[in-house]
Parts: structure tokens; sequence; C-alpha cells
């Protein structure tokens, strides 16, 4: 069975993710549900500190199953904040990914595209939307939290 593989593939390309200096990044984790694939998900995302003006560098991964595969998603995204007063603060990003699809023991690899939109609380809680573009999936909500604030 290659899930297995899979699994390790990315639990070690997450810790990569997160390998740089903790007072750089944010780590969070997320569940959410797609569809086409009609999966669920879970997975996490680290993020960096500004690279200009509001723009973050927020790569992610994720792991999908049901429907019958197995996905597992490495998105390399940004993400813009946008400026706030409120508990609540507005993000949208985007970025490609990589999308390894596990379909009856038959693995391929296929690219893709992301866009989000999302939200996220001052103490850590966020949601988040995705629209998939190439062989992502077409669309992706999902709730999740940050664990290290800045």
């Amino acid at each position: 069975m290659l899930l297995r593989p899979l699994i390790r593939l990315a639990l070690a390309l997450a810790l990569m993710l997160i390998a740089v200096p903790a007072w750089s990044q944010t780590l969070g984790a997320r569940v959410g549900a797609s569809v086409d694939p009609d999966q669920f998900y879970l997975g996490l995302h680290t993020e960096s500190d500004p690279l200009v003006d509001r723009l973050r560098f927020r790569p992610n991964a994720e792991i999908g199953v049901g429907n019958d595969a197995t996905v597992v998603a490495l998105n390399l995204e940004f993400a813009y904040h946008f400026p706030s007063r409120s508990l609540w603060a507005l993000y949208a990003g985007a970025g490609p990914a990589l999308n390894i699809v596990d379909v009856n023991d038959d693995t391929r690899a296929e690219g893709g595209f992301n866009i989000m939109i999302g939200t996220e609380h001052r103490d850590g809680l966020f949601f988040e939307v995705k629209v998939g573009a190439l062989d992502s999936p077409e669309f992706k909500i999902g709730v999740g939290y940050v664990f290290q604030r800045r």
C-alpha cells in the first residue's frame, strides 16, 4: 500500500517547512473539506515575517482522504495581510501546488495553483477558502489555528 510512504513524505516535507528559526515564523494547523475530489483534509502551515510590506510566504502541506483517493498537497502560497484595527483581519493570496494523488495504488504527481481568501483572529483562529486551478482541488473550505504568534 502506497499510503504510508505518502504520509511519511508529507510529514518530512512539513518538517522541512518549519525548519527555519522559530523567531521568524508562525506555525498553524488546519482541517477542512474539498470539492473535486470530495475529501476531508488536514494540514500544517508556517508563515514567514513580511517579505515586502504585508506579504508573507505561507507554505503548507495538506493530506486529503476520501472519494477513493488520497491527495498530498504541497502548497507554496503567498498571503497578503490587509491592515485591520479589529480582532479579525482579512488576508488573501495565491501560489503554486504540487499534488501527489493516489487512486487504487496508482500514484501520480500533478501541478496546480491555488487562490485563497481568509480571516484570522488575533488569538489564532482562522477560516480560509481556496479555489484551485489546473490539477488542484476545485474548492476547499477550512478552519485552523495558529499556535505560535509573533
